[in-house]
């Protein structure tokens, strides 16, 4: 029994998590289209890697990481951004730009989200 208590309770918290990230894309993505951002593309995946968001203004294509926490507790949300989740979304990043052919400008944001404050810190060439 304790182990189907587990799975379940698991199985629960997972679901809580991405309902929270998907909250997360949405208050960023609502952001960025105030600040003049288009919406290319939202959880774009390539092989292991996922980017969140791609949006695009002026001559700038920007492959965005949002990064959504109800708490500081733990640490800023900006902040768990590390080397290997950087490295997947370059690679996601260059599968994009080669498949549809983009000749302009590229950046790499992180966007960070307090769900329950509702605040929203964009760090524009945060990864590099």
């Amino acid at each position: 029994m304790c182990n189907v208590f587990s799975v379940r309770f698991a199985g629960i918290l997972m679901a809580e998590r991405q309902q929270a990230g998907r909250r997360g894309e949405d208050r960023a993505a609502k952001y960025l289209e105030q600040k003049g951002y288009v919406v290319v593309a939202r959880n774009y995946r390539y092989r292991r890697a996922e980017v969140d968001l791609i949006v695009s203004k002026a001559n700038w294509l920007v492959f965005v990481e949002v990064k959504a926490r109800t708490t500081e507790a733990f640490g800023y949300p900006e902040s768990f951004v590390d080397a290997r989740k950087a490295a997947l979304l370059m690679q996601a990043a260059e599968a994009f730009i080669h498949a549809n052919n983009w000749n302009g400008h590229v950046r790499f944001d992180v966007v960070s989200v307090n769900l329950k404050t509702g605040e929203v810190k964009h760090f524009e060439d945060a990864i590099s």
